[in-house]
């Protein structure tokens, strides 16, 4: 394969990733808390001596939209959902990871989790114990969670120092490379879960545009190597 054919593979091999990237946005559009996803492409020039430059595709590097998603009314004393920045901390078995998707519980042990089981942290880094005797539980916008007017624990905002270097684990957990710290802008409210930030509408076109241009270069590559094959039978004859 000459130069020609291993540029274009390279630009074949982004779009690729891009597609699946793009497919499984619209596969999370109705998750609760997801947060929209994209891929960076990037250009690798060489200047050789005496020779054209070559110039390769890129596209390894992903990012994460901070779109605010739309809060969606639920009544549940556990649903919790953000309004501005920051991100819910929890605790994993890997340590712990940021998350936007605010459907709590509690446990058997009375710890505040999410579906899967990871207890969620307060504004100290310690779980959240609700006492199974709670009444009338309610969650102030600063995360301050009481019950019966006494004041249990403070739900813990947190952002990452780097959102550039944020890397997602699954589809609603992040581990930020660079530390997190507290956020001081973001509002916690109750009884609403928000809603995925992906634009369906876009995403769809963006896939639509991803294909013809995977196809295009498809094409290309066909047409080359059937220029080659042509030009080595002419040589062998």
């Amino acid at each position: 394969m000459d130069t020609t054919g291993y540029v274009t593979l390279s630009r074949q091999s982004g779009l690729m990733r891009e597609m699946q990237i793009v497919a499984n946005n619209v596969a999370n559009a109705a998750t609760t808390g997801y947060r929209q996803e994209g891929l960076v492409f990037s250009e690798h020039v060489a200047a050789l001596d005496g020779q054209p430059g070559l110039s390769m595709a890129g596209a390894t590097a992903r990012s994460t939209s901070m779109v605010q998603g739309a809060l969606n009314g639920t009544g549940g004393r556990f649903d919790l959902a953000i309004e501005g920045a920051g991100f819910f901390l929890l605790d994993t078995p890997q340590g712990e990871r940021l998350t936007r998707a605010g459907n709590f519980t509690t446990s058997a042990e009375g710890d505040l989790v999410n579906p899967d089981g990871l207890r969620v942290l307060d504004a100290g880094g310690a779980p959240i114990f609700v006492p199974p005797d709670a009444s009338d539980l309610s969650v102030a916008a600063d995360g301050t969670m009481s019950a019966g007017g006494r004041p249990l624990a403070r739900i813990g905002l947190y952002q990452p120092v780097d959102a550039n270097l944020m890397i997602r684990e699954g589809g609603l957990l992040f581990r930020s490379e660079a530390g997190i710290e507290p956020a001081e802008t973001g509002r916690i409210v109750q009884g609403f879960l928000e809603q995925s930030n992906v634009n369906a509408i876009a995403q769809v076109a963006r896939m639509v545009e991803v294909q013809r241009a995977y196809e295009l270069g498809q094409s290309f590559l066909d047409a080359e190597n059937e220029r080659l094959r042509e030009a080595m039978k002419t040589l062998i004859k």
